[in-house]
Formats: C-alpha cells, sequence, structure tokens
C-alpha cells in the first residue's frame, strides 16, 4: 500500500507502508567530485596549439582553453611591446602540441 493522501513518508500510519529513507551516494558516476577534475577536456589541444601559433598575440588560445587571464595578459603584453609579446603566443602553443594543456578546470586537453 501506499500512504494515503495527506500522509507523509516516514510518517507512520495504520494499513500503510513507510517511504523508505532518501539518502545519496557519496559518489555519483558522470558527476566528478569536488576538487577533483574527472576525465578528459571537451577542447582539442591541436586546436589549441594552432591558435596560439598564429593568433597568439590575441591570446586566442588561452581563450579557447578558458584560461581569460593569460589571454588577457598575452593581449596586454603584446600590445605593450608592439607585437614583440606575439613571441610568447608562439612558444605557448608549440608548448601545447608538444607537451599537452589543461582546460581552465585542471581536466587534460583530448588530442585529437
Amino acid at each position: 500500500m501506499v500512504p494515503s493522501a495527506g500522509r507523509r513518508c516516514g510518517q507512520p500510519a495504520s494499513g500503510s507502508l513507510m517511504c523508505p529513507p532518501m539518502t545519496t551516494p557519496p559518489y555519483q558516476p558522470g558527476y566528478p567530485e569536488p576538487g577533483y577534475p574527472q576525465g578528459v577536456s571537451d577542447k582539442s589541444k591541436i586546436v589549441a596549439g594552432i591558435l596560439g601559433i598564429l593568433l597568439g598575440t590575441f591570446g586566442a588560445g588561452r581563450f579557447y582553453t578558458g584560461h581569460t587571464k593569460i589571454a588577457v595578459l598575452q593581449l596586454v603584453v603584446s600590445v605593450v611591446t608592439c607585437g614583440v609579446g606575439a613571441l610568447w603566443g608562439v612558444i605557448d602553443g608549440i608548448l601545447i602540441l608538444v607537451n599537452g594543456g589543461t582546460d581552465a578546470q585542471g581536466r587534460p586537453l583530448r588530442d585529437s
């Protein structure tokens, strides 16, 4: 039997079943535990590297991966140094292609 209308689960009533207590498992598959990123990013390291090499002056590779503070810093350095700071973006793009990188949540970039 199901509890009759007007009664809540957990309250004893004559002739009705008590609802089981609701519990939440300590870990739910598909959801990362707080503070521990899970899996691989949906961002590609190839795209991030090529954006870094071609548009590193504007911080495009870092904007793509979600590192907005570093991207804005790359842009500012490139403007202040009259374009010499673009070398930072080229080197950054090469390093992402060779070593890989992470997205803003700390997950490694996928290979394809």
